[in-house]
């Protein structure tokens, strides 16, 4: 009888444990001091989740994902962290100090609270982006060696348990090497300024028989993502035949990687590359998103009228920080150098002790330097405060629409800083010119005669 009892009992605990539901979320809370929004945002590949956040910074939701990488925002800053199936995580922040006070609670905290302490870590130990790749190769070799040692130290250091997030890092940290190999070159002869540099094979074979198609890799890593971008996006640009790197892409058997990939190529369709048509036929071949190919068509048809000597469009009636209103007609009989920016884009601001300098060698010479603002209307404040803070000077206008502005859209602009040179005639001379931080700017200027 009692053998009876037991076979019965061990019956109930198999069929109990066939019947319990899989987890298939994360669940997701937490508490945020000082919100300066409604929401926060989860996303990653092929994911995107707005979570709403009350009066007091709260917030919960489940997240059906799979295991990897993703990124949560609030307001405009983000961070990424790691999810899986059965995490039960609590975040606690304060957005006054957004980074330094990122903290995890709960299942998967062990792996979050680290990732957020890498973060922290590698800002405060990394090298200077400019001092870094303005250095000489050897330099250079030995410098991030040394960065990704100490990653995978701190790694080790670490004390996580958790094996396949262990292996993870590791892989994340060989992707952040290789990439830092990989954009050398290019970084190197912007930052050092100079032309045509040739590296050596210690930058190359790493990159002998590396696979460009890993759509796990695509999905998981960031490195590998910017990897597998600048390969293509440097292939196309550098091949005689660039039908040849899109038949390429077809064969790839990773529809994610090759969908994302085809639309990051678009950002390639810039009024000053001749390969545009071959850009634009190979893109519409691959991507089977008709919606992307709709606006792909508008954003061409757009470029193809930006070619030098083009007539260029044109702002009329821009907020001018001095006071009253300019249009670019006020401006006719100079050439007008106008740099498209925002107060919160880093790079733009990046760009204004360059720009300064070039404006005071040229001030007085047949040149008006126009910085336009597309900061939205309610950082109206920021953008008067920052004209009378740092002192900048030529004009300084207001756009409209911040980004729905006519002359951005006008002249297909997808990201900024960006510069565009506009002739006495009212012409194009360059819708995508060289930044006040590249020597070529001059040069250019030199050309046309400026004086």
């Amino acid at each position: 009888m009692k053998k009876l009892i037991l076979l019965f009992t061990v019956s109930i605990i198999i069929v109990s444990c066939k019947n319990e539901p899989k987890i298939d979320y994360a669940l997701f809370s937490g508490t945020i001091t000082n919100p300066v929004g409604e929401e926060i945002t989860v996303s990653g590949t092929d994911f995107n989740q707005k979570i709403t956040v009350n009066k007091e910074g709260v917030f919960a939701d489940t997240l059906k994902i799979t295991p990897g990488y993703y990124s949560f925002s609030h307001g405009r800053e983000s961070s990424t962290f790691y999810l899986t199936s059965g995490y039960n995580l609590n975040l606690t922040l304060d957005t006054k100090e957004f980074d330094e006070t990122i903290t995890y609670n709960g299942e998967g905290s062990e792996n979050n609270n680290y990732l957020a302490f890498k973060y922290l870590y590698n800002e405060e130990n990394s090298a200077d982006v400019p001092v870094l790749y303005a250095m000489e190769q050897p330099e250079f070799l030995e410098a991030i060696k040394v960065l990704s040692r100490s990653n995978n130290e701190f790694l080790s250091n670490a004390e996580i348990l958790d094996t396949d997030f262990i292996a993870l890092e590791k892989e994340s940290n060989s992707f952040d090497y290789l990439l830092n190999l990989q954009q050398y070159k290019n970084y190197h002869e912007y930052f050092a300024k100079k032309e045509n540099v040739e590296v050596s094979e210690d930058f190359t074979k790493p990159f002998k028989g590396f696979d460009y198609g890993n759509d796990a890799n695509y999905k998981s890593f960031a490195s590998y993502k910017s990897l597998v971008q600048n390969h293509y996006s440097a292939a196309i640009k550098d091949s005689d035949d660039a039908s040849v790197i899109f038949e390429e892409l077809k064969s790839i058997d990773a529809s994610a990687l090759k969908e994302d990939l085809v639309k990051m190529l678009n950002y390639n369709i810039r009024p000053t590359n001749e390969k545009n048509e071959e850009l634009y036929n190979g893109i519409m071949a691959l991507s089977t998103d008709e919606e992307f190919k709709t606006k792909l068509t508008t954003k061409y048809k757009k470029v193809k009228l930006l070619a030098k000597g083009m007539a260029s469009p044109i702002f009329t009636n821009y907020e001018n920080h001095k006071g009253g209103e300019t249009s670019l007609e006020d401006l006719k009989g100079k050439y007008v150098y106008v740099d498209v920016w925002a107060t919160w884009c880093g790079p733009c601001k990046r760009e204004i002790p360059f720009l300064k300098e070039v404006e005071a060698s040229y001030h007085g010479k047949n040149i008006e330097f126009v910085s336009t603002s597309i900061d939205r209307a309610k950082d109206y404040e920021a953008w008067v405060n920052m004209v009378n803070d740092k002192a900048l000077g030529g004009i300084q206008l207001f756009a409209d629409s911040d980004w729905k502005s006519k002359f951005v859209q006008d002249y297909a602009i997808e990201g900024i800083p960006r510069f565009i040179l506009i002739d006495p005639e009212g012409n194009i001379v360059t819708a995508d010119a060289p930044r006040p931080s590249d020597p070529k700017l001059v040069d250019l200027f030199e050309e046309l005669g400026i004086k």
